[in-house]
This record gives C-alpha cells, sequence and structure tokens, in this order.
C-alpha cells in the first residue's frame, strides 16, 4: 500500500540513538553505528522521531510500505527499552499544575511578585512536543509564532491560560509543521484551536500550518486567529 513511512538518511546520522528512543513504536534501531528503519510495518508514519535527530537526518517519504502493525508494536517496545540509550530528560512532556490563585481581568496591573506563568505543559516547542500525551485531552489548543509571546506584554493572561501551548517559527524551523500539527488534532481530543502570528509575511507559513492541520484532521473544531504588531497591538484581521 502507498503510505507515509520515514526515511533516514546514513550520511547525517551519527547514531545517537535519540530517534530510536523516541519512537513509540520500535520501529527504529541502531546497526553497526546508524539508525535503520527496522520495518516498514513497525512504522505508523507519525514521526515523533524526527525532532529528537539532531542532524536532521530523518524525513518523510511516501512510498510502497506494509501496512502499520498494530498488535507488533507493543512488543517492539518492550524490546527497545533494554537496548536503546536514554534520550534528552528535557523534552520529557509534563503537565505543569498550577495553584488555585486567581487573577482578576486586570492582572497586568498586579504587583510582578503576584502574578505567575500561565504555562501549562511541557515542552512547548512544535517539533518537540509528542504527537499523544495526557495533556491533550479536552484541551484548548495555542499555535502561536514565537516571537509574538515577545511582542504581545500580556500574553500569558490573553492566550496561554487554560490552553496547551505550541511555538514555532517557520521562518527558522525546517520543514513544514502541518503534518505533525494534523497529527495532533486528529489523534486526540481537542476542543478549539488558536492561532496566534506576527504582522510578517513569514508568519503566515504557521497560520496555513495551523488550518491546513484542521482541515486535515477531519475534525470540525471551534478557531480562531490572532495577529500581533511588531509594536505589540492586536490587529484586525
Amino acid at each position: 500500500m502507498l503510505r507515509q513511512v520515514i526515511k533516514i538518511d546514513e550520511d547525517k546520522c551519527v547514531g545517537c540513538g535519540l530517534c530510536a528512543k523516541a519512537c513509540h513504536e520500535g520501529a527504529i534501531g541502531i546497526i553497526d553505528g546508524k539508525a535503520k528503519l527496522l520495518r516498514d510495518d513497525y512504522c505508523d508514519g507519525l514521526g515523533n522521531c524526527l525532532p529528537a535527530c539532531p542532524t536532521n537526518a530523518i524525513s518523510f517519504e511516501q512510498r510502497e510500505a506494509a501496512e502499520y502493525n498494530r498488535e507488533v508494536a507493543p512488543k517492539r517496545i518492550a524490546e527497545k527499552e533494554k537496548t536503546v540509550p536514554s534520550a534528552c530528560k528535557g523534552a520529557a512532556p509534563k503537565e505543569i499544575n498550577r495553584s488555585s490563585v486567581l487573577l482578576s481581568a486586570s492582572s497586568s496591573h498586579l504587583p510582578a511578585q503576584n502574578r505567575h506563568s500561565e504555562l501549562r505543559q511541557w515542552p512547548v516547542q512544535i517539533k518537540l512536543v509528542p504527537i499523544n500525551a495526557p495533556y491533550f485531552e479536552n484541551a484548548n489548543l495555542l499555535i502561536a509564532a514565537d516571537c509574538s509571546a515577545y511582542a504581545y506584554a500580556d500574553f500569558h493572561d490573553k492566550f496561554i491560560k487554560n490552553r496547551v501551548t505550541l511555538i514555532g517559527c517557520p521562518k527558522l524551523d525546517d520543514g513544514d509543521y502541518s503534518e505533525k500539527l494534523t497529527a495532533i488534532i486528529r489523534e486526540n481530543n481537542i476542543k478549539s484551536v488558536t492561532i496566534v502570528r506576527m504582522e510578517v509575511p513569514c508568519c503566515g507559513g504557521l497560520e496555513r500550518a495551523g488550518v491546513n492541520a484542521l482541515k486535515a484532521s477531519g475534525k470540525f473544531i471551534p478557531w480562531q486567529i490572532f495577529t500581533i504588531s511588531s509594536d505589540g497591538r492586536i490587529l484586525e484581521n
């Protein structure tokens, strides 16, 4: 069947094993110091391994491949855990439990010591977040340009609060976010999507990726887009 699977460039691969650790299905192994796709039917084609690779040696390709074997994958995971080196602990997904302190709508006028971060999960970079995580259940999803939090003063209260946050920069990050975002929306129970971009033209790539992901997911989810000016204002769309 024709489907999407990963492709590994052995010339770029340094054999660190981070991709194999990130692969939930155990589809990748380290053989003779290089990462290898062990079998097509182990690969689900969602690409959790892509952001783990420090040398960008992994990409997607559309080709004839065996159908993903959902029964074999759990066994492969158990085998993999015994042999694959540990991945970076800093990228491990986690929820952040906030205190029950309620901030008023005028929190921007409160002293700094009475304000707090509204971030609810880690990591936040689109390429680092897993496709499936507990914090995605019934989540209001925020897809934001990384510059927007610096430009808009009350970004936490206005946008991050009560949302799961994903950030990216289409100008600096290689590749398109559409496939990763599509998988996140499709595989999880997302309640709404908010996209926050900057007014600069290159930020249109983030908006397109979010909108394309919503369409490709096959779900009907409420969504909205905000554009931030470089001097920190919300522009009329």
